[in-house]
């Protein structure tokens, strides 16, 4: 007699499915020997370690699985100490010699660590840390490697000829192979590594085209195990995308210690080195540096840069202090009003932001009574090529503007802090005891600054500086006027 099965629909029903699934998910169960305690990866009537009978059995030890296996535990290389019994000596900061780097490093660079600097093409990596290993190899007593992917020796050797940085303790190689590299490293046992740049280093052993995302973090990882490993100090020149991002994966990023960037307008010799993550020191830090025909040298005192000085006052300028990270620099804001034009008049700035001037325009627009501004072209622009984005120029550029829109010359020893509102109310911003010092170590005699940030407020106000605190536009004009008359 022949029964007969029904066959489940395809997939089964929903209940025996979940059956099926939660069974997926089920561990396998583990085996271990009662003699000596090999575990085989199924059971066996023998052990095959021991040779004993019988002695496998179903392990009962529990424990965290990866692939339905147990994951047993293993005997660290270096057991766990209390944090108060480990030196800090070996992780503490090398100085590089160049002053403006080692502010935003935070001190120097520390053995083992990896830096990523990143910017756009031409803008000085490479001459930057050219120096760096020159000054390196002269003070910290090891030698220095840079590995140039883009350029041959003897085009590095040219550049270091013209800025003065040869030395016997400075090493060039040209590779494009990370096997090279690490061979270079076997035999010059540097203790500074520069590699530019790291989108031009492949591995054989790793599929993708050089400077594809599989092969970036595939050379970065390794070199990351291979600085600390040795304690050799790495600096990794990395390429931007169009929007100033770095290239490659963002794990890039996370595989470091510290990631830089350098910035700065090819049509000005002022470069800007800004910190984006430091695990050794502050991660808003700025360095200032400046190019020049012998290569590039540390500004400690950037603000000269951004100031005109004039025989005379001249309307349609003002002077703010910006905050790029934690520095404060002095700097100078002007505007040009220009004829009355018939349609849309120009809206032109050169380093400002575009939507916060054509904010200030229309405050000044419908705040104050004499200024004429909507059928007007205003040039607005920073002196020295900086570029200040932030809400703390407002009242500098609202009083430049005036300034020449009513013909007024504002006093030259007058700076002006703070955000404008779009009732024409002045804002509180941050920083203004360092902004009212730097600007008062400049010799400025009369600051105008938001309510609330004055001496009596925050004992900011330097003796030398006379500080007023303005509720808005038009009283900020008014003491501008009278500073100017005195």
């Amino acid at each position: 007699m022949t029964t007969s099965r029904s066959t489940p629909p395809r997939g089964g029903t929903a209940a025996s499915g979940a059956r099926g699934r939660s069974s997926a998910r089920e561990p396998r169960p583990a085996y271990e020997c009662d003699a000596c305690g090999h575990q085989p990866p199924k059971w066996v009537g023998r052990c095959p370690e021991c040779g004993e009978w019988g002695s496998v059995v179903e392990s009962t030890v529990t424990g965290p699985t990866v692939s339905g296996r147990v994951v047993s535990s293993r005997l660290p290389a270096e057991p766990a100490r209390p944090i108060a019994t480990i030196s800090a000596a070996p992780a503490r900061a090398r100085p590089t010699g160049v002053s403006e780097l080692d502010r935003v490093l935070g001190g120097g660079l520390v053995p083992g660590a990896v830096v990523l600097l990143a910017g756009e093409p031409g803008v000085g990596k490479s001459t930057l840390l050219l120096d760096v290993a020159q000054q390196w190899a002269v003070g910290a007593g090891s030698p220095s490697l840079v590995v140039s992917g883009e350029e041959s020796v003897s085009q590095v050797r040219l550049r270091a000829e013209r800025m003065g940085t040869l030395h016997d303790q400075l090493y060039l190689a040209a590779e494009s192979d990370l096997a090279a590299v690490l061979g270079h490293l076997d035999a010059v046992k540097p203790g500074l590594l520069v590699l530019d740049s790291v989108q031009t280093i492949s591995t054989t052993g790793t599929e993708g085209v050089p400077g594809g995302v599989t092969q970036v973090r595939a050379v970065t990882a390794a070199l990351v195990s291979v600085a600390k490993e040795r304690g050799i100090a790495t600096v990794l020149v990395g390429h931007v995308t169009k929007d100033g991002q770095v290239a490659g994966p963002r794990v890039l990023e996370h595989l470091v210690d510290v990631v830089l960037h350098f910035e700065g307008d090819k049509h000005s010799s002022l470069r800007l080195v800004r910190g984006v993550k430091n695990r050794f020191g502050a991660a808003d830090e700025v360095g200032c540096f400046e190019m020049h025909e012998g290569g590039i040298s540390s500004l400690a005192d950037p603000s000269g840069l951004f100031l005109t000085r004039y025989s005379e006052p001249v309307p349609g300028t003002c002077v703010t202090v910006a905050m790029e990270g934690r520095r404060a620099l002095v700097t100078e804001v002007q505007a040009l009003i220009g004829a009355t034009v018939a349609g849309s008049p120009r809206r032109t700035v050169s380093g400002l932001d575009s939507a916060r001037l054509a904010m200030v325009l229309a405050v000044l627009q419908r705040r104050t009574e004499r200024l004429t501004l909507h059928d007007r072209e205003v040039f607005a622009a920073t002196v020295g090529g900086i570029r200040v984005v932030e809400p703390a120029a407002d009242l500098a550029v609202a009083l430049a503007v005036a300034s020449g829109g009513l013909n007024l010359a504002i006093a030259p020893h007058l700076v002006a802090i703070g955000e404008v509102g779009l009732t024409g109310e002045v804002r509180r911003v941050g920083a203004v005891p360092r902004r009212l010092a730097e600007a008062a170590r400049l010799g400025f005699k009369v600051a105008l600054v938001p309510p609330g940030c004055g001496p009596a407020s925050t004992g900011a106000g330097p003796d030398q500086m006379r500080v007023t605190e303005v509720t808005d536009v038009r009283a900020a004009l008014h003491h501008a006027a009278r500073a100017s008359a005195e």
